[in-house]
Order: structure tokens, then C-alpha cells, then sequence
């Protein structure tokens, strides 16, 4: 009976010790997406970055702190399954009324997946499904200002903008007010923003990069509107606001897969989340949380949902649509949104790479401001599928290539690594099948324009056919193929020697970090037309000197501004 106690309450000591882990973490994670406000303030862009980069690393390290303190105390191989069933129910008990508990299972499912070594997934042991139904709305008031929609469309901007308030002067607020009035007023008619109900304002300032966003939306009797105000600040370190923005498609792309994380300070992360798919029914739930910058638990409201997908869905697993990758199997479930990539054995050839130097590559961009032009990925371990959905090709194709990552069971394939990334797509498929003449012109401007803004965030693309980048459904070209990619300074762009001797190009001495942009042209397109269309839009990418350019601006480790939503939106300033 003691030793029974004793378990019980080991089991419950533990629990507890991990919600302190927890709530440390997340004071440590809030502390740096407060000071957001500050950095953009103060213009400290490098400082901006580098604090991105330590919130992402934030997870792992209290992770590693939370596992070491139960190995410390617990001889876990020794503990059978009444054990961390206990455990599991007290942890669930400290929940009640945690205002980030949804964050808390994940971090908690983390903890037991580290122990297990990620070989039990049971909702006996680990919180499989949520422990309760989150209802919205519970906690709306606490992050949500309301303003008065019966004043004038001036005095109701003059109220928001004493309670959102900015420890920098504006460089002409009178101005800008005047900007904010006449967009709203051709946005809405005079009936409409007579019949306007009510403006709420989500609390949180989203930061990211060199922009600020106060997020909030219009609700009228017969529509709901995104109501959002970008801001930006100058040079002179003054305050501007950049643009009103009402489209749901602008606020799509702000919260896009293949941008940066937003630094929004708030303590009721689910209440925002739920706020924003309001805004974004078409945004998945994961997706948002993961804009939020808690890819953790992104990760496991995807799991969820995909388990839910899986038990309304009856299609087979095959390879995906396109030429097969060098590196990279890649898969898809044709009625779901995701493809699912694996690290293949054996590399061709041509790549003189390892399998760890892919995984550093990925980390790379997972830790590098992505520009909205590089597809954000999610790494599982031993992820499960139900043998029966793979199909007979799939499955022979994933043995033959990818062996060492492939476990099959009587009724399961585990892959002990993988990324999953957003579905989109591939360019060369696109451009094969489309035969709108302006979309196809707007297809080859938009990969130049990938290319150019990848190369200014400081990261060389490296291999850049036109199979590697994919076209979002808004006509948006971004690039989801990493292995090759490495910083801008460790490329040398070198110019292709002018000779009458035909023969000259094969005694080029050649350098494994030199390239030649003179020969994109052959390769990234590759259909005459197309080749004619890239070279008249972006002929610059051709030519060394360019990339030297580019090379010159990443040395001077200055962030770049790269902003979300089209130029026309914005406020015109002298």
C-alpha cells in the first residue's frame, strides 16, 4: 500500500514539475515577444532577428531541462503504464483554468515522446486528443478592444490610436488619419458604415520583420470585415502608418505559410487564434498557431487533424505529382493539403551532399526570415500511417529508396523522419498545363521575384530549376527545395571568360563554390518561350555582376523589407 502512495505521488510530483517547466518556457517565450514593440521602435532589426531566432530555440532547450529533472528523479524504464496514466490525470488537473493549456499538453505530449523515444503514441499515456472541447468566445473580452461604431469614422481612429499607443512619434499623424478615413470610406458606403455594429481589435500588436499590424474586423449585419492597419517607421525613427487593409485575400497572404512567425504578446493564445479563424475561415486551425509562433503545438493540431481527415477519407497515399527529386521522395494524400517528404538513402551523383547536411539545411530556413518565398516544413519522427491507405507503388517506391526511414508492421508504416510541407502546385506542371498567356507572364515575373528576394535574405537557392518551386492558388511562386541552399557568402558568382577559342571553357579552372549566373538561362526554364519571358522580366539574374550585388547588400547584414500586401494599398507619403 506505501509503495502504491508512494507511486501516486511521484506521479504526481512529476506532473507538476512539468507544468512549471512549462510556464517557465512560456514566460521565457512571451518576455522576448514583448519586447517586439520596443525593437521596432528603436529600429533594432538585427536585434529583431536574432530574437526570432531564439524564440524558435526556446522549446527544445526547456524540453531537455523538463526531461533531464524526470530522469533525474524517476528510473523511467522501470515505470509501467499505471504510472504514467496517473501522471497523465494530474497533469490534466493542473489544467484547469490554465489560460495556455492547450500549449501545456503539447509540451507535456513532448515530454513523454522524448521518454518513449517517440515509439508510444496512446492517449492513455499522452494527451492523443485535447482534454476538452475549447469553446471560443469564453475568454474574448480579454483580448479584444472594443470602439464605439456611433462616433465619426475620425473620432473612432482618434480612439484607437490612444489606446494603441507607440513610444515613437508619428511622422504626420494628421496625415495618415486622413489616409485611414478615405480608405475606409471607399472600402464602405455611406449605408454600410452607417449599419456598422460594432469594431473589435485584437490587444496584441503583431510584429514581424519591420512592420507592425493591429488586427481587427467590422462587423456589419450582412458581412464581417478584416480591419487592419499596417505601420511601418522611417528612417528618422518617426511612425507612419502604411496601409488599411479589408481584403481577407491581403490578410491570407500577411499570415502565409512561407513568412516568419509574428511576435503578438498575449496570454490567451487559443481566444486569438479562434479570433483570427474567424477572420480566415480558410486558414487552417494549425496554421494560425503556428503564425502565432507555437509550431509545437501547430504540429499537434495538425496531428489531429490529419487523424480526423484519415477517418473521413478513403483515398490511397501515392507519390507526388512531378519529377521525382534527387534527394527527396516526396508523397501526398490527394484530398489533403499537405505533402510528405523523406530522406532518401542514396543520393544521385551530381549531389555531394550528406543526409545530415539536408536536415542542416532545412534548420537553416526554419531559422532565416522567409520573405513570404520559402515554404515553411514541420519535422516528425516516426510518424505513423495505416498500411491499407498506402498505395502497393507507394509502398515498393519508399522501400526502394528510402529503407533506412521505413518501418512496416502487420498494419502500420512508421517513418522515422519526415517534413511536411503545404501542398502546392509545382511550377513546371503549372506551366505546362496553363495556357492563359498573363498568367503564365505572371507565373515567370513571380519566380524571378522569388529568386531575387531569397538571394536579399541572404540565402543562394543553389539549385533553381523551375521543379523545385511551386504556385500557390494567388498566382505566388515560392521556392520549397532545400538542399542545396546555403548563405550568399559562400557562393563565388564569377563571369564566364570572353574567348575566340572554343575550346577555352574546358581549361576553366573551376572552384565546387563557383557559379556561373551566365548559364541559369539553360537551366531554370526550359522551353525556348519561357526562357525569353524569364530573361525580358529578370535578365539581370543572368548576369554576375547582379549577384555580386546582391552578394555586397547580404554582406552588410542589413534586414530587408519585405512587404506582405500589394504596393497599391499603400499610403502615398513625400
Amino acid at each position: 500500500m506505501n509503495n502504491a502512495v508512494s507511486e501516486k505521488e511521484q506521479a504526481r510530483k512529476i506532473a507538476y514539475r512539468i507544468i512549471q517547466h512549462f510556464d517557465k518556457s512560456y514566460r521565457w517565450f512571451s518576455r522576448i515577444t514583448r519586447g517586439a514593440q520596443e525593437r521596432f521602435e528603436k529600429g533594432l532589426w538585427k536585434e529583431t532577428q536574432t530574437a526570432s531566432k531564439e524564440r524558435i530555440t526556446i522549446y527544445e532547450q526547456s524540453l531537455a531541462d523538463a526531461v533531464s529533472d524526470i530522469y533525474h528523479d524517476v528510473t523511467v524504464h522501470q515505470k509501467n503504464t499505471a504510472f504514467w496514466q496517473t501522471m497523465k490525470q494530474n497533469f490534466a488537473f493542473l489544467l484547469e483554468g490554465h489560460p495556455q493549456f492547450e500549449l501545456a499538453e503539447t509540451f507535456y505530449n513532448s515530454v513523454i515522446g522524448r521518454l518513449f523515444r517517440h515509439t508510444a503514441i496512446d492517449d492513455n499515456i499522452m494527451f492523443l486528443l485535447p482534454s476538452r472541447c475549447y469553446l471560443p468566445g469564453q475568454d474574448r473580452h480579454k483580448v479584444i478592444n472594443s470602439f464605439d461604431p456611433s462616433t465619426t469614422v475620425a473620432e473612432m481612429y482618434y480612439t484607437l490610436f490612444s489606446v494603441y499607443r507607440f513610444n515613437i512619434p508619428f511622422e504626420d499623424k494628421a496625415r495618415d488619419l486622413v489616409h485611414l478615413e478615405a480608405a475606409l470610406r471607399k472600402r464602405l458606403t455611406t449605408e454600410q458604415l452607417a449599419s456598422v455594429t460594432a469594431v473589435e481589435m485584437l490587444k496584441p500588436v503583431f510584429y514581424r520583420s519591420k512592420a507592425a499590424y493591429m488586427i481587427g474586423r467590422i462587423c456589419m449585419p450582412d458581412e464581417t470585415l478584416p480591419f487592419v492597419i499596417a505601420l511601418q517607421t522611417s528612417e528618422a525613427q518617426t511612425l507612419f502608418v502604411d496601409a488599411l487593409l479589408t481584403d481577407r485575400k491581403d490578410l491570407s497572404i500577411i499570415f502565409g505559410f512561407a513568412r516568419s512567425y509574428f511576435m503578438a504578446d498575449t496570454l490567451y493564445p487559443a481566444e486569438v487564434a479562434a479570433f483570427l479563424q474567424e477572420l480566415l475561415p480558410h486558414k487552417k486551425h494549425f496554421e494560425l498557431y503556428m503564425a502565432l509562433g507555437h509550431f509545437k503545438h501547430g504540429k499537434t493540431v495538425f496531428y489531429r487533424n490529419f487523424l480526423h481527415h484519415m477517418d473521413n477519407s478513403d483515398d490511397q497515399f501515392e507519390a507526388a505529382p512531378g519529377i521525382r527529386g534527387l534527394v527527396m521522395m516526396v508523397f501526398h494524400l490527394p484530398s489533403y493539403g499537405v505533402v510528405f517528404k523523406i530522406i532518401k538513402d542514396e543520393f544521385a551523383e551530381s549531389k555531394k551532399i550528406t543526409r545530415q547536411h539536408v536536415k542542416d539545411c532545412y534548420k537553416l530556413v526554419k531559422m532565416s526570415d522567409r520573405v513570404g518565398r520559402m515554404a515553411d516544413t514541420h519535422e516528425y519522427v516516426n510518424f505513423r500511417f495505416p498500411l491499407k491507405r498506402i498505395s502497393p507503388e507507394l509502398l515498393q517506391e519508399l522501400q526502394d529508396t528510402c529503407a533506412s526511414s521505413v518501418t512496416v508492421t502487420d498494419d502500420e508504416l512508421i517513418i522515422s523522419h519526415l517534413y511536411i510541407e503545404r501542398k502546392m502546385t509545382p511550377l513546371n506542371l503549372y506551366l505546362e498545363q496553363e495556357t492563359d498567356p498573363d498568367k503564365i507572364h505572371n507565373a515567370i515575373n513571380e519566380l524571378g521575384l522569388c529568386i531575387k528576394q531569397i538571394a536579399l535574405a541572404n540565402i543562394f537557392p543553389g539549385d533553381m530549376l523551375h521543379k523545385n518551386f511551386g504556385i500557390t492558388r494567388v498566382g505566388r511562386v515560392i521556392f520549397y527545395d532545400y538542399d542545396e541552399i546555403c548563405l550568399m557568402k559562400e557562393r563565388n558568382f564569377r563571369d564566364i571568360p570572353k574567348s575566340d577559342d572554343p575550346y577555352a571553357l574546358d581549361t576553366l579552372s573551376v572552384a565546387p563554390n563557383d557559379v556561373f549566373p551566365e548559364q541559369f538561362e539553360h537551366f531554370i526554364v526550359g522551353k525556348k518561350h519561357l526562357k525569353d519571358l524569364l530573361k525580358g522580366l529578370h535578365g539581370d539574374l543572368m548576369q554576375a555582376s547582379y549577384w555580386r550585388e546582391l552578394q555586397a547588400i547580404a554582406a552588410k547584414n542589413e534586414v530587408q523589407n519585405f512587404t506582405p500586401y500589394n504596393a497599391e494599398a499603400r499610403f502615398p507619403r513625400p
